[in-house]
Formats: structure tokens, C-alpha cells, sequence
């Protein structure tokens, strides 16, 4: 358990984390400025625009949940990851000229002036209600296993602990405290996450015994088509939907673009961060795979698969450095936390409160962010004890219910930057008709146990095919709703128009040959792990 040391270092390190969001957010938050609350002022570096992106993301699926299903399952979740690269290539090289020339604060408001209002209410309602379903309640439910697990403390009040102690700085600094604090946490997660898999491994015989104890099974990042979790087919198709939808569209990652100095700044911060998204089959998941071989040896226990790496810190680690993985740990707990808190009051505020309230000023605005955080913490809390009746583990639960919410999201934001046929009456009918099936399907896996016949089969769909169907479904019912109406600003937002084509500067020799080695990169893994 832990020491004295490990909690003095643990101690220490929270201090720092709080100094730096503190002092990064204390010139906002004398200001009351909007801009620089929500998008810390439009002029962040790529290096800490890039870091964020990793760290923000890094959150508890990742180091509870990814763990935990490679514990469970093997490598094969890690595929999310790995594609996660060619999503962020497209957001840097195709999202961003769009996003940036458009001068928008949010992605419901690029739908606005893309299609219409309503398609901006909807992605701002949905993209609130999935914020409280997957990543607010399950980063707090993820810290209170962190608690629980390695603390010793009552799972709920370590999820408090969590809630109060990002609340203050996210609160305080907003953007700018969370994107600093993110750089900070990427260097300390990283070192921490490569101790405890080179520890880990030296512990099991190296790589070749682990290899070979796990399986080859277990050891492949690809699965034959009757595989009930990562079929392959699922992974090709129905992945990059998801991918697509959440690093190209969602407020959550997008934000933090938004943010950077310019087109060629937000570019670099996105290869960098597709770079970084290669490592976590490495010091995440390959943790779990090690978690799993020591349990079958009988040299570890697991209460549950998602409390792999907690328990490979606290049983492997010496004192002192348990203490700074542990800190670490948390900290990425908050980071993903605090990010989602800044980007979801984000959401609250320019797009259900200010319409509204046009004539609203900007420390209205800013203390309509602030106060929305509290009640986003609160439903977050309340769902919590619903998670274990979609899936029993972390990672696996975030993907399913993107899955059922992503497609349709994905298609109109997609065929409108590459189609000037779409226009807003087939979003509405897109976004309409693809959330009435994305539920229908979430209630029929909650209720699973209760059908049978037809309603079985479709509840059994794997959730990866699933979101690919949804997709096809959703571009279809855009092309055949849509008419040729489409607004001058709207034509400006697609491939073609004037606006968008005048920010499309003449792309860096380094900024292409650096994609095209990740590119190279993620090749080389899927040969290696196949």
C-alpha cells in the first residue's frame, strides 16, 4: 500500500499541477473575456495545442479502461488508438481550413452556418447529454476505482474527491489552465506509463514470454469476423466512423484546435498528436496483457479486469515511485476532466444560453460557463450506476455508446464539407431519423436479456458494425432529403468555397513528410501485431 513517501510526492505534485492552471488562468479570469476563457485567446502554440489533444484524451478510459480490456481481451482494443492517427491526420489537413476560417467558437455553431439553427441546438443537446453518459461519468467513476483500488478509499468519495478537486482549477482558469496543465501531465503520464510496462515486463521474462504466454490470440490486433467484440470488419468500417466523429467533430477534442495560432499551427499540433497516439497499445494496453499473464500464474489478483494497472502500481512499484504514477494517474483522471468540464460549459454557453441572450456581455457569459459546470457534475454522478448495464468495462462501455450517437453526426458533417447538395432540411432529417435508430438500438442492449426473435439479433449486432450501418443509413437519408437551397455562407464551408480555399496556405514539406511517417508508422504496427 501506500507509504508516507508516496503521498508526500503525490502531495507535491498536485501543488504543481494547481500552481501552473492557477497561474495560466489568472489573466482570463480577471478579464471576463469569452475568448479567452473558452479558447484561451486563439493564440496557443502547437506544441501545447498538440500535448493537450493527447492528454486531454488520455483520460480514464485509457488508463483504467484500455488496461482493463487488454487484461480482458488482448491488444486488439488498441485498434481505436491506432486509427486515431488517420483521424487526426484529416482534421489537420481537411477539418481545419474550414473550422478556423469560419471563426467559430463551437462545433454546433459551425453546423449553424453550415445548415441551420436547429442543426446547431441538436449537436449542442446531444453533445451534452453524451458528455454526462460517457466521459463525465465514466472519468469519475474511473477515479474512484483509482481511489479505491490503490487508496483504499470508498469508491464515491474518492469520485467526489475527483469532481471537487478539477472542478476549482477549471472553474478558475478555464482553457488556458486546462491546456497548460495538460502539457505538464503528458511528459508525467509518459514516463510513468513507460515505467510500469518496462517494469511489467521485466517482472513476466521480457517480451517473448509475455508473447508467449498471452497467446497469439491475445497478442493480434486483428479478429475474425465472429469475434463478439473487435471483429475486424468492425474495426475497418465501423472504427473510423467513431474515429471521425470524435477527433474531427466533437467539441471535446476540436476545442483545443481552435485554440492554436493559425492553420499551420493547429496542423503540426494534430500530426503530433497522431504520433503520440501510437504508444498507448504499448504502455497501456501491453500493461493489461501483462496483468493478465501474472494472474494466470498465480502471481497477482485482480478484483476486475478494469483494476489491472492500478494493481500492477501498487504491487510492482517501489515506494516513491508508486507515488508519482499514482499522482500521475490522477492527474489524468483530472485532465480528461477538466477538459471535458471546459468544453461542455463551452457548449452551454455560446449555444443554448447566448442565443438566448444575444445582447449577453462577456462576464456574463464566462459566469454562465462557470456555473454550468456544477450541474454537468451532478448528472455525471447520477449516472455512474448505469454503466455497468451496457458494459462491464470502462473502454469498451464509451465506444458502444458512441457508436449509437456518432454516425449520423459524422455523415452530416462530412458529405456537407464534401457535398454542396446537402443542406439543412436534410440535416434535420439526418440528425432526426439517425437518433431515433441510435436509441432504439442502445434500449434493446439494455434490455437485452428480455427479447428474443428478430429484436435479439439486431440487439446482438456488434456495436463497430453497427455505427458503419448507421453511417450508410445516415448518408443516405442526406442525399435523399436534401434539395439544392444552400445558403452563400454555407457554400463558403465546403470543398470549393471561397473562403475555405483562401485559407488552404500552401502546405510545409515537413508537415507532409511527418504525416506520411506516421502514416508509415501505424503500417508497420498492423504488420507487426497481425
Amino acid at each position: 500500500m501506500m507509504a508516507s513517501l508516496d503521498w508526500i510526492i503525490i502531495a507535491i505534485y498536485f501543488a504543481a499541477v494547481f500552481f501552473i492552471a492557477f497561474r495560466a488562468g489568472k489573466t482570463q479570469s480577471a478579464e471576463g473575456d469569452s475568448a479567452e476563457f473558452f479558447l484561451a485567446g486563439r493564440n496557443t502554440g502547437w506544441l501545447v495545442v498538440g500535448a493537450s489533444i493527447f492528454a486531454s484524451n488520455i483520460g480514464s478510459e485509457h488508463l483504467i479502461g484500455l488496461a482493463g480490456t487488454g487484461a480482458a481481451s488482448g491488444v486488439a482494443v488498441a485498434q481505436f488508438e491506432i486509427i486515431a492517427g488517420f483521424a487526426l491526420l484529416l482534421l489537420g489537413w481537411f477539418f481545419v481550413p474550414f473550422y478556423l476560417s469560419s471563426g467559430v467558437f463551437t462545433m454546433p455553431e459551425f453546423l449553424e452556418k453550415r445548415f441551420s439553427k436547429g442543426a446547431r441546438t441538436y449537436l449542442a443537446v446531444v453533445s451534452v447529454v453524451g458528455y454526462v453518459l460517457t466521459k463525465i461519468s465514466v472519468t469519475i467513476a474511473a477515479g474512484g476505482i483509482v481511489f479505491e483500488t490503490l487508496l483504499g478509499v470508498d469508491f464515491w468519495t474518492g469520485a467526489f474527491i475527483v469532481v471537487i478537486a478539477t472542478g476549482v482549477y477549471t472553474v478558475w482558469g478555464g482553457l488556458k489552465a486546462v491546456l497548460y496543465t495538460d502539457a505538464l501531465q503528458m511528459v508525467i503520464l509518459l514516463f510513468g506509463a513507460v515505467v510500469i510496462t518496462v517494469v511489467g515486463l521485466n517482472t513476466v521474462g521480457g517480451w517473448e514470454a509475455m508473447s508467449s504466454a498471452a497467446g497469439d490470440k491475445a497478442m493480434s490486433l486483428w479478429r475474425p469476423m465472429s469475434d463478439p467484440d473487435f471483429p475486424w470488419t468492425g474495426i475497418l468500417f465501423g472504427a473510423p466512423i467513431l474515429a471521425v466523429w470524435y477527433w474531427c467533430t466533437d467539441q471535446y477534442i476540436v476545442q483545443r484546435v481552435l485554440s492554436a495560432n493559425g492553420i499551420e499551427g493547429a496542423r503540426r499540433a494534430t500530426i503530433m498528436a497522431a504520433a503520440l497516439k501510437q504508444l498507448p497499445l504499448f504502455i497501456f494496453v501491453i500493461p493489461g496483457v501483462i496483468a493478465a499473464v501474472l494472474v494466470d500464474q498465480g502471481r497477482l489478483t485482480l478484483a476486475q479486469p478494469d483494476a489491472a494497472l492500478p494493481t500492477l502500481i501498487g504491487e510492482l512499484l517501489p515506494v516513491g515511485l508508486r507515488g508519482l504514477l499514482v499522482a500521475g494517474l490522477l492527474a489524468a483522471l483530472m485532465s480528461s476532466l477538466s477538459s471535458v468540464f471546459n468544453s461542455c460549459s463551452t457548449i452551454v454557453t455560446m449555444d443554448l444560453y447566448k442565443p438566448l441572450r444575444p445582447e449577453a456581455g462577456e462576464r456574463e457569459l464566462v459566469t454562465v460557463g462557470r456555473v454550468s459546470t456544477t450541474a454537468l457534475v451532478g448528472l455525471g454522478l447520477l449516472w455512474i450506476p448505469f454503466i455497468q448495464l451496457v458494459s462491464g468495462q470502462l473502454f469498451q462501455y464509451l465506444q458502444e455508446v458512441q457508436s449509437y450517437i456518432a454516425p449520423p453526426i459524422a455523415a452530416v458533417f462530412l458529405i456537407g464539407l464534401l457535398w454542396k447538395g446537402a443542406n439543412a432540411r436534410g440535416a434535420a432529417w439526418t440528425l432526426g431519423l439517425g437518433a431515433v435508430i441510435g436509441i432504439a438500438k442502445l434500449l434493446l442492449v439494455i434490455n437485452s436479456d428480455a427479447l428474443s426473435g428478430p429484436l435479439l439479433w439486431v440487439a446482438g449486432i456488434n456495436f463497430l458494425e453497427f455505427a458503419f450501418i448507421l453511417f450508410l443509413i445516415s448518408g443516405v437519408i442526406l442525399v435523399l432529403t436534401s434539395g439544392k437551397e444552400v445558403s452563400a455562407e454555407a457554400q463558403s464551408l465546403m470543398i470549393g468555397g471561397a473562403e475555405a480555399a483562401a485559407d488552404y496556405e500552401e502546405a510545409r514539406s515537413r508537415d507532409k513528410w511527418m504525416s506520411l511517417a506516421v502514416l508509415a508508422l501505424i503500417a508497420v504496427i498492423w504488420v507487426v501485431f497481425s
